[in-house]
């Protein structure tokens, strides 16, 4: 694959994985000024002014990425899914719900990670209400007073439904475009926390423990990645099922 900076470039393959890539658009960056220095290496040319990524080095970075996950699913751990791109929200929300995984498809909640306990609480406490409330255990208040706990209700499901499924701190992140959840990122590598990261060419790609070098700004491409991981993560649980982590 001789890399150029033409307008007529070409990624055809043999590589099914590649061709795949290449149809949801996975190898579109941006332009070059907004490049960020460790992305250069996966850089294939550019069209238009906007950077191509080398789909075979992606797919290799995918692979890796992949080999992780499915470890993760033979030991059902639990991997928290982040992204408040609105390419990626409904994505999101599909892919982690179908493997039953937690995931914030919003602003990640400063202290998500580093003060887990107190987020726990919020979590319990709306897990108390939205019970109370199914039982009918409300009706002894005012009608006032119900009034306040179900609007503490919708504030309580607007910022920690996500975590119903996550009721200790995750295994792993994976997170659509690693620059715009940087706080995500900061917090996972301050509690040891594995990233797996879909970065744009403006991303840091040594910040992430699994980057994964591809267009973070297409709801086809993000949709694509995503269902490679809960993909890999229903193979690993095949493999060898084990107790939840």
């Amino acid at each position: 694959m001789e890399k150029t900076n033409g307008a007529n470039i070409s990624l055809k393959t043999d590589n099914s994985v590649v061709d795949a890539l290449f149809s949801v658009g996975a190898h579109f960056g941006f332009v070059k000024s907004r490049r960020h220095p460790s992305t250069k290496p996966f850089i294939f040319g550019v069209k238009n002014k906007i950077e191509i990524f080398d789909l075979e080095k992606t797919s290799e970075s995918l692979n890796k990425a992949l080999e992780f996950v499915q470890e993760l699913g033979t030991k059902n751990a639990k991997i928290l899914f982040v992204s408040g791109k609105n390419e990626a929200k409904s994505a999101i929300v599909k892919y982690a719900e179908n493997i039953n995984m937690p995931y914030v498809a919003g602003r990640f909640i400063g202290g998500t990670l580093t003060n887990f306990p107190e987020i726990r609480k919020r979590v319990e406490k709306l897990e108390t209400l939205v019970s109370q409330k199914e039982k009918g255990e409300l009706v002894k208040y005012t009608k006032k007073e119900r009034l306040l706990i179900d609007r503490e209700i919708d504030k309580l499901h607007e910022f920690f439904f996500f975590f119903f499924f996550m009721k200790n701190l995750p295994v792993a992140l994976f997170v659509i475009d690693s620059k715009k959840e940087s706080i995500a990122v900061k917090e996972a590598k301050k509690m040891g926390i594995p990233v797996i990261s879909l970065s744009g060419t403006d991303n840091n790609l040594n910040e992430v423990d699994f980057p994964i070098p591809g267009n973070d700004a297409s709801r086809m491409s993000i949709e694509f990645f995503l269902q490679k991981i809960a993909d890999a993560y229903k193979v690993g649980q095949l493999k060898k099922p084990t107790a939840t982590v």
